[in-house]
């Protein structure tokens, strides 16, 4: 039966016993190896921190769509406001989307800004400034989780770290500056939305994340699906108080697959012939533009070959938000493309 594993990470929030951490680095390096999902407990973010977020992205999701729009940045910028069938993430895996319509949720982003970098020149494309939105407490809220969120990735690379056998300046060197962006998700339409709930509906399509690693937390609203070793898809919820973490695609490749970046999409729940309300933010922690990502030493032997060539965090991360956000289908993704075509949907 199929079961995102749960792990509390308290001994590397709090400093536990060497024995306290082997055993988490051993629950997390078979839930890498088996799921590429996991969720996690002790990870000490305060109840209240996550409230005020859900409060924060309920008042701005509030408003109506026209003041909403005002927040659209370019594309080429992983900031503000993403408008109701705007991208197709998809394409970020250089698929087509079956039905070709474009995903329904709507999204706001925030990230790394350039200016907390002075003296450094980052690529405005990937350090762009924040818009914030006109919203009583809105920065104060969101920026307050942006950090705990930040600090939970963080330490997700300690644990990553002693799993692969690698040193403790192994993650902060290929981290800093990260390219590390807050995606708040809210799935619903408004009222009187002219769709057809059938099933081609598409919350969020066929992705898997481009970085390192994923905090996501979501509130208990049925949609997230992750897809198994068989190609089966799978309701994934978080259980009370737990963060959900997943790999990304340069883990994925540092690992030379031994450990996943798991296919994932959203399918929207629908109650009555109406779109359930459903809430996520995903904080993407995703490298230095500059890195060069290849596979690990010690995960390439005569029995699992070299799998992909050396790339830039830069090059990888252009090319799949160029699909998501401007509609470019990326071709640079064929081994994630085959897995949704080969998957049931």
């Amino acid at each position: 039966m199929f079961h995102v594993p749960a792990v509390d990470i308290t001994p590397y929030v709090e400093d536990g016993t060497p024995e306290q951490q082997a055993a988490v680095v051993e629950a997390i390096d078979t839930a890498c190896r088996e799921i590429g999902f996991i969720q996690i407990h002790g990870h000490g973010i305060d109840d209240e921190v996550v409230g005020a977020l859900g409060a924060a992205m309920d008042a701005f999701f509030a408003l109506d769509l026209d003041a909403k729009r005002a927040y659209v940045r370019p594309a080429s910028e992983n900031r503000g406001y993403t408008p109701p069938r705007s991208e197709s993430l998809s394409l970020s895996l250089g698929v087509e989307s079956a039905s070709r319509m474009n995903d329904f949720f709507e999204a706001f982003n925030i990230g790394r800004a350039a200016s907390e970098y002075a003296g450094t020149e980052l690529p405005v494309e990937h350090f762009a400034e924040n818009t914030w939105p006109d919203v009583a407490g809105f920065e104060d809220q969101v920026t307050t989780y942006f950090a705990e969120a930040g600090r939970v990735a963080r330490t997700m690379t300690r644990i990553f770290a002693d799993a692969l056998g690698l040193s403790e300046a192994f993650f902060p060197g290929l981290t800093s500056p990260s390219i590390d962006v807050l995606r708040m998700n809210h799935y619903a339409l408004a009222e009187g939305t002219d769709v057809t709930l059938d099933g081609e509906l598409v919350g969020m399509s066929e992705h898997t994340d481009f970085g390192i690693v994923t905090v996501l937390w979501a509130d208990q609203v049925r949609g997230l699906q992750v897809l198994d070793a068989e190609g089966v898809w799978h309701d994934v919820s978080p259980e009370p108080g737990a963060l959900l973490i997943n790999l990304g695609d340069l883990t994925a490749r540092l690992t030379n697959e031994r450990w996943q970046s798991t296919l994932h999409r959203v399918k929207p729940p629908v109650v009555d012939g109406t779109i359930q309300r459903r809430r996520s933010a995903a904080y993407f922690h995703d490298g230095n533009p500059e890195a060069v990502v290849v596979p690990l030493d010690s995960c390439v032997d005569a029995s699992h070959p070299r799998l992909y060539d050396a790339v830039t965090v830069d090059e990888h991360i252009r090319a799949k938000l160029a699909g998501s956000r401007a509609g470019q289908r990326n071709d640079a993704a064929p081994r994630e493309g085959a897995r949704v075509l080969q998957s049931q949907r």
